[in-house]
């Protein structure tokens, strides 16, 4: 049995860090274990441009722990009107390394996001141009359809259109949750990834109701069903360079978490590491924890890898009931219950 694992410095490549005071409370704990991070640009108003990206940023920074070298790296919010001159300026920042699809109305703060994918041709093909990668929520948002289907509706009405017009457009397949999904990632033509969660690991559906409604089990794409949960440890722990870790921690107040609409996301980014090291030694996989979190994402992304290491040891810990939250509280996933290990930098 290993006690002590020791791994390149990982890095999370889907990440909400939010703004202002709730960036300044979640962000050290990211820092903490990560060298780096995709920054989802969801805020309110949205970053949709460069310059927004630039000042995000730079907040980012100024929030940084002292003697963190923590490295924010920042995206576009993609939208209707987005143009292939901005595509361009994006590319040539240095900073700005994807733009994120969200369609309209998918998940929190999407309300601006695309409506229809052929009024984005012009920035699509830009993207493909300059090999800038396309981040992708993989959800249809029409209301005929089960919400427990909408990835796999997505994939069929959206994606396979989407990369046989743009062959050579990079795409991730964000926190995928269906077997669909790893399915179609594993065995699609060109370069695509995804990212997958530790809550999708860990949790099916069921979590979100035993015992009551439980919000904060509550994210979007939604917890599924067993066989979901069984496929994507098959995919992550697999050694396919095609999957990477995305944590997709989404910090809520606890009061709007338990609000009469409740919101959507999960908050791991305090734990994230040891939620992934617990689903990899489920899976007697351990032994691949260390490309899935630092080695294939870089790889994608064309970044180099990491030098530095972080070590986990075999710890018994107890997961925080809340934590500050810039004046309110925040409720981290599976709050109050025991891990096996502890994050020791």
């Amino acid at each position: 049995m290993t006690d002590r694992l020791t791994l390149t410095r990982p890095d999370d490549w889907h990440l909400h860090l939010r703004d202002g005071a709730a960036l300044a409370a979640v962000l050290p704990d990211t820092a903490r274990q990560f060298a780096r991070a995709i920054v989802m640009p969801n805020l309110k108003p949205p970053v949709t441009t460069t310059a927004l990206a630039a000042e995000y940023r730079q907040r980012i920074l100024a929030a940084r722990p002292e003697g963190s070298d923590f490295e924010p790296l920042m995206t576009l919010y993609l939208t209707d009107n987005t143009s292939a001159e901005e595509i361009a300026r994006a590319a040539e920042s240095g900073f700005v390394h994807a733009v994120k699809l969200y369609p309209a109305g998918a998940t929190t703060n999407s309300d601006a996001g695309v409506t229809d994918l052929g009024k984005c041709r012009a920035a699509l093909d830009a993207m493909q141009r300059h090999g800038m990668p396309l981040c992708v929520h993989g959800e249809v948002t029409d209301r005929d359809i089960d919400l427990f289907d909408r990835e796999k509706v997505f994939i069929e009405d959206k994606l396979i259109p989407l990369r046989r017009d743009f062959p050579e457009l990079r795409v991730v397949f964000e926190h995928i949750t269906t077997q669909d999904a790893a399915d179609y990632v594993r065995e699609a033509e060109g370069e695509i990834g995804a990212t997958i969660t530790a809550h999708h690991l860990l949790y099916n559906r069921n979590a979100i109701f035993v015992g009551g409604v439980r919000p904060h089990w509550y994210c979007l794409p939604v917890l599924k069903r067993e066989r979901h949960r069984e496929a994507l440890v098959a995919a992550a722990t697999s050694g396919n360079p095609r999957f990477f870790l995305g944590t997709d921690s989404a910090p809520h107040a606890k009061q709007d978490k338990e609000s009469d609409c409740g919101c959507a996301g999960c908050y791991t980014a305090w734990h994230a590491m040891e939620l992934y090291a617990t689903a990899f030694e489920r899976a007697d996989a351990l032994h691949r924890l260390e490309a899935f979190s630092s080695h294939f994402g870089a790889d994608f992304y064309r970044l180099p890898r990491n030098q530095g290491t972080v070590t986990l040891e075999r710890a018994e810990q107890v997961i925080p009931a809340s934590l500050p939250f810039g004046g309110r509280e925040l409720v981290p996933l599976a709050a109050g219950e025991t891990l096996g290990w502890r994050f020791t930098g």
